[in-house]
């Protein structure tokens, strides 16, 4: 049932992208994803290449299915990346932070996929005129750094103006949520949030506990004043951010504030002084589980509703 083109570009089961989330996307959360069915993603973020190319080759020892590389383009080691993505011809490569127009050539010529990830119907155009074989678009429901438009309003626009695959991203955590990106237009779906509660997911506990008990009005806006808005999970470091740009401090001060502090929550487990990134669905996100479970899930309840719906017409 919900066999759509992307299962068949990206040789998966299930229409079901797991989020290139920095520090948490690692390659046992990438391969159980790709092994339950979706399409892990290891998550380069600012690491260097070697870091990354060690995460590559631990993901092909747990898994023979495909599984993708999230290239951060802002990274300082974006050069050296790209090489090693390219030299072990991962399936799939999702971008973000910039243009990847002068990469995709180089990533088609050993049969790997590219698939920027965007937030506005411009982006997506020019992203298919390049060349990508999909894109993602990213409402501003996501965790991380976010645009402004919703996913609902986003995804339907994109799906009337573009012909490649779309996938929708922000604010997607069950099968309801599944169903209705694919109602919209969209041809699959990226999930990050929920997928920091699965137990391949390396974060610390700490990190996994607050998303477990966030409140739907939890998860915020910070940072908006430096241009790069990221959304996080309400706590001290982020009370900090909010009453920094209330009084109008310096965006450096406030980049120099942000530095380090998503490593502080995912690897020290400090969710008050650092960065707990998630998405506005965090407060949908009850347990802990397998990935094969949270994704048998979203399927099952996808399943469900549909059923329901049909009932009525």
């Amino acid at each position: 049932m919900f066999k759509t083109r992307l299962c068949d570009l990206l040789n998966i089961e299930y229409p079901i992208i797991q989020g290139g989330m920095a520090w948490l996307a690692t390659a046992e959360l990438a391969a159980a994803v790709s092994e339950a069915g979706g399409l892990g993603i290891i998550a380069a973020g600012n690491a260097p290449a070697e870091v990354v190319e060690k995460e590559i080759k631990k993901a092909k020892e747990l898994t023979d299915k495909p599984f993708g590389v999230n290239i951060m383009l802002l990274s300082p080691f974006v050069e050296d990346v790209v090489e090693v993505a390219y030299r072990e011809k991962v399936a799939v490569v999702t971008t973000g932070a910039g243009n990847p127009g002068k990469y995709i050539e180089k990533f088609k010529s050993v049969g790997t996929k590219v698939i920027p990830v965007v937030p506005s119907l411009a982006l997506a155009k020019r992203m298919e005129k390049l060349g990508a074989d999909a894109v993602i678009v990213e409402g501003t429901e996501a965790g991380g750094h976010v645009g402004e438009l919703t996913t609902m309003v986003l995804v339907p626009q994109v799906a009337s103006e573009i012909k490649v695959p779309l996938i929708a991203a922000g604010g997607i955590a069950d099968g309801r949520g599944f169903l209705a990106a694919l109602a919209l237009g969209a041809e699959g779906v990226q999930i990050g949030t929920r997928f920091i509660c699965a137990e391949e997911c390396i974060v610390h506990d700490n990190y996994k506990q607050m998303v477990i008990k966030a409140k739907d009005r939890d998860a915020i806006v910070t940072a908006r004043s430096t241009g790069h808005p990221v959304r996080v999970l309400k706590n001290k470091l982020a009370k900090d951010f909010l009453q920094m740009e209330k009084e109008g401090v310096d965006p450096q001060e406030l980049e120099k504030l942000g530095t380090g502090k998503l490593r502080d929550a995912v690897v020290e487990g400090d969710v008050e002084n650092g960065s707990v990134m998630a998405g506005q669905i965090a407060s949908m996100v009850k347990e802990i589980q397998p990935c094969k479970a949270i994704i048998e899930d979203i399927i099952e309840g996808a399943k469900k509703q549909l059923s329901l719906l049909t009932k009525h017409i």
